[in-house]
């Protein structure tokens, strides 16, 4: 029989005395990694609110799969997943091909504009990013609104 003095460390089930100190150590770090997920990783939605894909602290591009689609890199460069550079963002928010032909820009505002500086969208600071015509078309909350123009108007990933 299960006659254990330290009961925090012990379980008795079915007569046979159990240490739980490795399912803790399971449980704490699954809880950990699911929180870190969660803190670093955001969701891309479409304007009904299903998932697309992610955008990773760290600028990777995820679809609703989780295979990765692309980067966005800290220095503004913008990759495929197979990492050839597809385009630019630049401080200024200029967005730029792999010519360095300028497509758009993203405004301090959170407007984006095509390279003729015409409307095509913005991003609001809820995350939420609407079409010139102010329909919803899709979320990324506590995404940067230049990633989020990069995903929504200018590349396909």
């Amino acid at each position: 029989m299960c006659e254990s003095t330290n009961i925090s460390d012990s379980v008795c089930i079915f007569g046979v005395e159990t240490n739980t100190q490795p399912m803790k150590k399971i449980l704490f770090t699954g809880l950990i990694f699911l929180v870190t997920n969660a803190l670093f990783c955001q969701t891309i939605e479409n304007g009904s609110h299903s998932t697309t894909g992610y955008i990773k602290s760290d600028g990777t591009i995820e679809n609703s799969s989780h295979s990765t689609s692309g980067y966005i890199k800290y220095d503004g460069t913008i990759e495929n997943s197979s990492h050839s550079t597809i385009g630019y963002i630049r401080s200024d928010g200029t967005i730029e091909n792999s010519s360095h032909s300028t497509v758009g820009y993203v405004r301090n505002d959170g407007t984006v504009e095509n390279s003729s500086h015409s409307t095509m969208g913005y991003v609001k600071s809820d995350g939420t990013v609407e079409n010139s015509s102010h329909s919803t078309i899709g979320h990324a909350n506590g995404v940067k609104k230049e990633w989020s123009a990069v995903c929504f108007f200018f590349f396909r990933f």
